[in-house]
């Protein structure tokens, strides 16, 4: 008897129980993420996953500050957040009208939301605006590359770049702690990027590279803010910067396909092979991707993907990032090896079938 399937079987089960444990909560312990009286900004924050997140957070007890391009679906969508409030008499909500592909719009947009937050920078910042703009390489203009660039990297470093220096080196400095004083609840700085980061497919090579980009700015960054996280611990001040009465915690999430009006426009410039390879993902909706976040959030995970199949690229891709559950997370990534033995050749041939098919497809200079 070929002992093949029934090693594959086995596998297939062994992965499956490990996820089935973490789906079911049983390899966490409390949440990491309480926002109750804490204050969130959010960009990206109009429509789609942003305003799920925007809702789960004020159902949470959070003040919610949303931040995106066209101010009246920013008012809209404060609305509807309003009414997802767990204390409407208490919580507070803002809207920050803002393109955050300009550097200076992020200094602008934080200085706004710490007036507004009684001179206190907000406690949670997540960098969640971005798009995609799908399409051969060849038939994408260099402006889009660059735009591509702006939006789904630039923008997210360019406001933890501003929220990181406020957090850590305010204009008024800290006072030294006494000792024994309580700390300050944790910052945290969340990113959001794509499951398209672990694994780059054919009609995105404008996009993955930034969501890429973006997830390695993380990696840096978490093992960075070890640096002032240890110092507000330590006695050595003699160069005068009195460390953040509070850690700073770096997060990413990793979304899949999530049906939002972002998607509907991907749609319009999708080659159609990529949505041939794409035809059996399982599509999430806003609500779903962004509870899937926030419960990663709340475990206190460091990356976490929104859907079983972006978990499983996630596994796949770790390299050298902190493993979330030592177990699940290193069986995992042995695991998910075996997958991409048919996976990544399914995608190949996918791709050569159809142009060994169809021809060359039609060359667009400059369309995208």
């Amino acid at each position: 008897m070929d002992s093949w399937p029934i090693a594959i079987a086995g596998l297939f089960l062994i992965l499956v129980a490990y996820f089935s444990l973490d789906v079911m909560g049983f390899l966490s312990w409390g949440n990491k993420f309480p926002v109750d009286g804490l204050t969130v900004l959010l960009t990206g924050a109009s429509q789609g996953m942003g305003i799920e997140v925007a809702k789960l957070l004020a159902q949470r007890g959070a003040n919610v500050i949303l931040v995106a391009r066209n101010l009246g679906k920013l008012q809209s969508a404060m609305e509807e957040t309003k009414a997802a409030a767990k204390d409407p008499a208490t919580q507070r909500f803002h809207v920050i009208s803002a393109d955050v592909t300009i550097e200076s719009e992020n200094a602008r947009l934080l200085k706004e939301a710490t007036s507004w937050n009684d001179g206190v920078v907000p406690q949670v910042v997540w960098a969640n605006a971005g798009s995609s703009t799908p399409g051969l390489f060849l038939d994408c203009k260099i402006e889009t590359l660059r735009s591509q660039m702006d939006m789904n990297y630039w923008a997210a470093t360019y406001l933890a770049h501003h929220t990181m220096k406020a957090w850590l080196y305010p204009e008024t400095p800290y006072k030294p702690q006494k000792k024994g004083s309580i700390p300050e609840p944790p910052r945290h700085l969340v990113f959001t990027s794509s499951i398209l980061a672990f694994a780059n497919v054919t009609g995105y090579s404008a996009y993955s590279p930034a969501k890429a980009a973006m997830r390695s700015l993380c990696d840096g960054l978490r093992m960075e803010i070890n640096l002032y996280n240890g110092a507000r611990r330590g006695t050595n001040n003699k160069n005068g910067h009195q460390p953040a009465p509070f850690d700073v915690v770096i997060q990413s999430v990793f979304p899949a396909t999530v049906l939002s009006p972002g998607h509907a426009n991907e749609q319009l410039t999708k080659p159609a092979v990529t949505k041939k390879i794409e035809e059996s993902d399982v599509d999430q909706s806003p609500h779903d991707a962004a509870l899937g976040a926030i419960k990663g959030l709340e475990a206190g995970n460091y990356s976490t993907a929104t859907s079983f199949l972006g978990d499983l690229m996630r596994l796949s891709a770790m390299g050298g990032a902190p493993r979330d559950n030592i177990v699940k997370d290193t069986m995992g990534q042995w695991l998910t090896s075996w997958i991409w033995l048919f996976l990544g050749p399914d995608w190949e041939r996918t791709v050569w079938n159809w142009g060994k098919t169809k021809g060359m497809e039609e060359y667009r200079p400059n369309s995208i």
